[in-house]
């Protein structure tokens, strides 16, 4: 039997186009929208197969390295490797990194599926189908991208023009076109033979490391320097910085596939999209009687054609139509839904303006690799979180210069270190931490421990926590 293919999940970049719901820190692959599962596991789930799939390569940054691994331990996905980037370079340098990476691992002839980390697919037969074109591609030597059947004349994708057949089944790629101008973009959907660039792609190793050599040489020489002086902290593979910077900022469609002789696309029906908008959200979504797609937390009347998301307050919509609301804990947007492509616009405003920057940046619930955090309440020296810390996980040993911290566990059971004393709380029971004291929290139970923390001080901001011990590496 034909070796599996191995899976490299991109999963860096920063969330915009979906705000409120995404932020820099916690970009659209790792939130929950609709469903019980975020994008990111959406994508593990893909390639879960051990019939057709090794584990994963996860390539990300060091921002969202405990995302990853947790939610891939809540997935019970393995990983063959999680990848930290120490800079963005783009697509060409990650891909390559991977792809050396993947060589050292699965040995030189292996083959690699690269996958965006954020996109919504249908997996049917035809998914299936246009997997197997493109792995026998790959195997031919191509290097071999997927095109997805374009639904409208869609501006914000790049198209690919079709060839001849070849024997795989998959076709030459002509051309490829940049995001076109409306009218071209209907153009070419009349004339047919066009397909949206997906992002996903199909290699055999020794293929594309030889077209690297070729046309991006220098992608090339900082990928192998970086894995080479790589450094192992516990789940992670930390690329060197030195070397890794020395990429050109380049695209693998800049640097590899608009150039190579040996490109290939498997033209695919099966149902996709990026949802790089919040219009592409209410595409793709389940949509009621009125077209409406919602989530808890809402209530419409009278409404059509529009997307309404809670993820805090309640919100009622009533005689509106074409619109787009979206509430987070501590932020909403409204608009058309016409408007959707422009929240990028919106959000570099934010990030203008000082007294909103930070809406764009941190968004108030926080995930660490041993739980994460809500904040609730932010005052004049006072701060309200709800912290919650998954079974078996513990915070570091820790102190700070500047707060005091009252804990009130809500559900489950908390182990608390304060000084040289060492106590188990219960639902209703609480413990005061002093300035200055060392203590611990930990989850000794089999449920999620759920607490409230009030914290009073002079100074409440995160850089105030002294790590006298830490499991995950970072005292």
């Amino acid at each position: 039997m034909s070796k599996k293919i191995v899976p490299v999940i991109m999963a860096g970049g920063k969330g915009t186009r979906l705000w409120p719901l995404s932020r820099a820190a916690a970009p659209k692959q790792f939130i929950r929208f609709i469903g019980s599962r975020t994008l990111f596991q959406s994508t593990l789930q893909r390639v879960s197969d051990p019939a057709i799939y090794e584990p994963a390569i996860v390539v990300t940054n060091e921002e969202f390295r405990f995302l990853v691994a947790e939610q891939a331990r809540e997935l019970g996905s393995d990983l063959s490797g999680i990848v930290l980037e120490p800079v963005a370079r783009n697509t060409a340098a990650a891909i390559a990194a991977a792809a050396v990476v993947a060589a050292k691992i699965f040995g030189e002839d292996a083959i690699i599926q690269v996958l965006a980390s954020d996109h919504e697919i249908g997996v049917d037969r035809t998914y299936h189908s246009a997997n197997l074109t493109a792995r026998a591609a790959a195997e031919d030597g191509k290097l071999v991208t997927f095109g997805i059947t374009p639904t409208e004349p869609a501006t914000g994708y790049g198209y690919i023009e079709v060839g001849d057949i070849l024997p795989s089944g998959a076709h030459a790629v002509r051309r490829f076109v940049e995001k076109p101008a409306r009218s071209a973009a209907t153009e070419m959907l009349a004339a047919g033979g066009y397909y949206w660039n997906s992002g996903m792609f199909m290699f055999a190793v020794p293929m594309l490391l030889a077209e690297f050599e070729a046309f991006a040489s220098e992608v090339l020489e900082a990928a192998n320097s970086a894995v080479s002086a790589a450094a192992r902290d516990l789940d992670f593979l930390r690329l060197d910085r030195e070397a890794f910077e020395k990429s050109p900022n380049i695209s693998i469609d800049y640097a590899i596939m608009e150039k190579t002789s040996r490109a290939a696309v498997v033209p695919s029906v099966f149902r996709w999209s990026d949802l790089g908008s919040w219009d592409s959200v209410w595409k793709t979504g389940a949509q009621d009687e009125e077209e409406n797609v919602v989530s808890a937390n809402t209530t419409l009347l009278g409404t059509k054609s529009s997307l309404v998301m809670s993820h805090g307050p309640h919100l009622v919509v009533r005689g509106l139509e074409n619109v787009v609301v979206v509430a987070s804990e501590d932020a909403v947007y409204v608009g058309r839904m016409e408007d959707s492509q422009e929240v990028g616009q919106v959000v570099k405003h934010l990030e203008s303006v000082p007294e909103t920057s930070s809406l764009t940046e941190i968004h108030p619930t926080c995930y660490r690799p041993w739980g994460g955090y809500t904040s609730v309440l932010v005052g004049d020296r006072f701060q309200v979180k709800r912290i919650f810390v998954s079974p078996g996980r513990k915070l570091s040993l820790q102190k700070h210069h500047h707060r005091s911290e009252h804990w009130i566990v809500v559900k489950g059971t908390a182990e608390v270190t304060v000084g040289e004393t060492v106590k188990i709380l219960q639902e209703n029971e609480s413990i005061y931490i002093p300035l200055g004291e060392v203590h611990r929290l930990a989850n000794p139970g089999k449920i999620m421990l759920e607490l409230i923390e009030v914290q009073t001080g002079s100074y409440l901001g995160e850089d105030d926590i002294i790590r006298i011990a830490d499991e995950f590496g970072r005292s």
